[in-house]
């Protein structure tokens, strides 16, 4: 990919896709947490539903949005990678992430995120474009802030 060039971002085959076929969208009947994020600048949107297994653990997520494919493929990969994983497990993969996402360029953010997730991790190249791959993030936060 060209570090120089936003277009290969948008043809980049895991952001494609997630924004084309979002994972997790079904509605949850019982939900515990709800986190919602806007973007005044552009109005993208971001909409988490969370289910808990007993009191910490994430079991359905169900995820709503509307806007660019960055910001959409960015909630369904979040969607994806929080599921299964604790509250607490939650918050730190969103702490590293959202950090990585603020390092400059140049500097290496090693394997930390493997899989389809990683995929975000180049948006950094383009730093307009970074608060559009951290929206659900901060849906996130805001759903696991009601838990604090």
């Amino acid at each position: 990919m060209d570090q120089n060039n936003i277009d290969d971002i948008y043809r980049d085959r895991v952001i494609l896709d997630h924004c084309r076929n979002p994972r997790n969208t079904s509605l949850i009947d019982h939900f515990d947490l709800t986190g919602d994020a806007i973007n005044p600048f552009c109005g993208d949107e971001v909409h988490f539903q969370i289910g808990l297994k007993g009191k910490n653990l994430i079991e359905r997520i169900q995820f709503s949005g509307d806007g660019c494919a960055i910001n959409m493929a960015s909630g369904s990969l979040l969607s994806e990678a929080v599921t299964g994983l604790t509250i607490q497990e939650a918050a730190l993969l969103s702490i590293r992430f959202v950090e990585s996402m603020r390092k400059p360029t140049g500097e290496n953010v090693g394997g930390e995120f493997l899989g389809e997730l990683s995929a975000l991790i180049s948006v950094r190249n383009f730093p307009v474009r970074v608060k559009c791959a951290l929206l659900a993030w901060s849906a996130l936060e805001d759903a696991l802030s009601e838990r604090k």
